[in-house]
């Protein structure tokens, strides 16, 4: 059961060929600690360019990360963060600013979201991509974990504003799966403790926060919500990774990693 729902996952979250049926959509709709589990396979493949952080340029490294990300992962999320910014940019009760984001037009507020999280997360990354390779590593995998823990959470506390995607996760769960979702994430926050669970713990925080403005100026979530969920909390967790490792961890050095998962 487990592992059907996390090939429904993989199918839903990336464009790796796991394949799509009824039988793994079904698990996976029913299975929030799917979407966490899924993260350590995205995470795994998008973090391996940072195998070579300091033997190439930061930025080059960086760049091979994000065109990584836009491989596995493809443009589904990154489209829920566009509805969202055309919609928060919209003065209207909550269903003018549905309409907007099922408007096919591409507006401003689409562009800023986009343009401000995609240059966030190449900063990110380029801060990331100074670090030992394996800190870096497990600070990617950690936020890939962290922002699938995002909608892990907004499922389980999440309001549905319509039928739709939104109402088909969130229908059935509740917080028994998400603690469930938070013991699977474990694993990735002890890595590189207290760096990695900054990064995996923000995933929750974000969702708490997209899930407030969604009910206040949209009457709940919506599918657009879990694609926005996931690319904020990304950006977010790996700033928040680097930002604890640089602050706490970077006396450890190269080794910092298996010195915290040994002590």
């Amino acid at each position: 059961m487990v592992l059907t729902a996390m090939r429904g996952a993989l199918g839903f979250l990336s464009r790796l060929p796991v394949g799509h049926t009824e039988q793994a959509w079904d698990a996976f709709v029913g299975t929030p600690a799917a979407f966490p589990l899924a993260g350590y396979v995205v995470g795994g493949l998008v973090a391996l360019p940072f195998l070579a952080a300091g033997l190439l340029p930061a930025p080059v490294v960086t760049a091979a990360y994000l065109g990584s990300v836009v491989l596995v992962t493809g443009v589904n999320h990154a489209d829920g963060l566009a509805d969202l910014g055309d919609a928060a940019v919209v003065h209207g009760d909550p269903a003018e600013r549905r309409d907007v984001m099922r408007d096919t037009t591409v507006g401003v507020g689409a562009v800023l979201a986009l343009g401000t999280v995609l240059l966030a997360l190449a900063l990110a990354a380029l801060a990331a991509a100074e670090l030992p390779p394996l800190v870096a590593i497990a600070l990617v995998v950690s936020a890939e974990v962290g922002a699938k823990l995002a909608m892990a959470t907004l499922a389980c506390i999440g309001r549905p504003s319509h039928e739709g995607f939104g109402s088909t996760v969130v229908d059935g769960s509740g917080p028994r799966q998400l603690l469930a979702s938070l013991a699977v994430a474990v694993p990735a926050a002890v890595v590189a403790v207290p760096a990695t669970a900054a990064a995996v713990l923000t995933g929750p925080l974000v969702a708490l926060a997209i899930s407030g403005w969604a009910n206040r100026r949209l009457g709940g979530i919506g599918g657009d919500a879990f694609g926005a969920a996931n690319e904020l909390a990304r950006v977010a967790a790996l700033h928040v990774g680097v930002a604890t490792w640089s602050l706490f961890d970077m006396p450890l050095g190269d080794w910092g990693v298996l010195a915290w998962t040994l002590s």
